[in-house]
């Protein structure tokens, strides 16, 4: 490690720290950047890790977001294995961890200094009361931890038992079942994605599922896990029981912000203005570990998607250069599931209007234009991602022109049914 001196010091290895530092030097930003890597790797791309990684027949590809030349020439100081553990943001110091040196297992203890400080430290798993990982029972959010599901879920048939129906616990099941696995998905909420997706898409979510042969057993909970051998046996609230020959426990995230703690930040994504800047002097957050304010809501929203690193790292970098962020556009996320590209642009309310433009027929092309109280706030587009940049200025333009509306509606507010 350099001196410890840091003009930009980024704390995090995840896309919106890289994003930040490729956009720092892109515009001409000369000063020193150091990057804390808390894997023993340089920063990658996360979404293969519940899709490619799983299913690839051959060994997975590489996911690294640059070369290892990149950082050289672009004089970006990546500190692989290297943790935050504390901030004095009166004396802009953070502590950190490294584990690299004098090539032991130890952890040893060191202070850097900077001018600027970004907070990219990301999300981990949430962890279940009473549920430890090992054996069995996996988790998804690093490289490692895909090399490890990837290897149970290879050994040949048998069986996956998901815990959530979120985005990753979805996406794995349907690698598992493209493997020739057995599975069934526990989810506590009525339908899938319920705080993303109103009720009647959450169903066809879940049809698309069961079409594949996953068994979703939905407003259930696991009461015990009980673990013997290679085997885990599961406890369901219905009084139902589960043998497992692997447990994914994807039940969501929370933000990796715990280290901050004696800083004076509280626990949880970190408020940021919509440049990213926090409330302690010099120092901004970006990606999972931030919460920007979101303008087509007019509240600040935590964000865990991929776009919304991209756009928040971009942000921070602009305004350490001295920039205002670029003009907002609505958020998304995308998913594969069974061969379906799905994705989400806008937030979609429990309570609204839905217009469909297409058959709702599972393995049918469709977008479901969502209102609420008729202004237009979300569509989902299945297989659709020609209509992307038409469902952005849809909502984007509502703001201006309340009465605007899709050109391609043929179908009127399916409501009340599910298909």
């Amino acid at each position: 490690m350099r001196s410890t001196d840091v003009d930009v010091l980024i704390a995090g290895g995840g896309l919106a720290a890289q994003r930040c530092c490729e956009t720092l030097r892109r515009l001409g930003f000369d000063g020193r950047i150091a990057m804390l890597c808390e894997e023993p790797r340089a920063p990658y791309d996360r979404p293969p890790l519940s899709k490619g990684v799983l299913t690839d027949p051959d060994e997975p590809r590489e996911l690294s977001f640059r070369p290892a030349a990149w950082y050289e020439e672009n004089d970006v100081e990546l500190l692989l294995g290297v943790t935050a553990r504390g901030l004095d943001a009166t004396a802009r110091v953070v502590t950190v961890t490294d584990s690299r040196s004098n090539g032991d297992d130890a952890r040893h203890e060191q202070t850097l200094r900077y001018r600027q400080l970004v907070i990219a430290t990301g999300s981990r798993p949430r962890q279940l009361p009473g549920v430890s990982c090992g054996g069995p029972i996996h988790q998804l959010r690093t490289y490692t931890d895909a090399l490890a599901l990837r290897a149970a879920l290879r050994q040949g048939n048998g069986r996956l038992v998901v815990l959530g129906a979120g985005l990753v616990g979805m996406e794995v099941a349907s690698a598992a079942r493209g493997l020739g696995l057995d599975v069934t998905m526990i989810e506590a909420a009525p339908t899938p994605l319920a705080r993303a997706l109103p009720a009647t898409l959450g169903h066809w979510i879940a049809g698309l599922h069961h079409r594949y042969g996953v068994d979703m057993r939905l407003s259930t909970t696991v009461e015990r896990i009980g673990v013997r051998g290679d085997t885990a046996t599961l406890t369901l609230s219905d009084g139902s029981e589960l043998n497992a020959d692997t447990v994914l426990v994807a039940a969501g995230t929370v933000a990796a912000t715990e280290w901050l703690a004696a800083s004076g930040i509280a626990p949880g994504p970190i408020p940021t203005d919509r440049s990213g800047r926090t409330e302690l002097p010099f120092v901004y957050a970006a990606g999972d570990a931030a919460c920007f304010p979101d303008p087509y809501l007019g509240e600040p929203v935590p964000t865990q998607h991929w776009e919304a690193a991209v756009r928040q790292g971009t942000a921070v970098a602009r305004a350490i250069v001295g920039l205002d962020p670029a003009e907002p556009v609505p958020a998304m996320f995308w998913s594969d599931q069974h061969g379906q590209r799905i994705q989400l642009v806008g937030h979609a309310p429990a309570q609204c209007d839905i217009e469909l433009d297409g058959e709702e027929a599972l393995g049918e092309p469709f977008v479901a234009w969502i209102k609420c109280d008729g202004r237009p706030a979300a569509a989902l587009l299945v297989n659709r991602p020609d209509v992307l940049p038409q469902a952005r200025r849809w909502i984007a333009g509502a703001f201006q022109h309340p009465d605007q509306t899709p050109v391609s509606v043929i179908h009127q507010n399916p409501t009340t049914e599910s298909r």
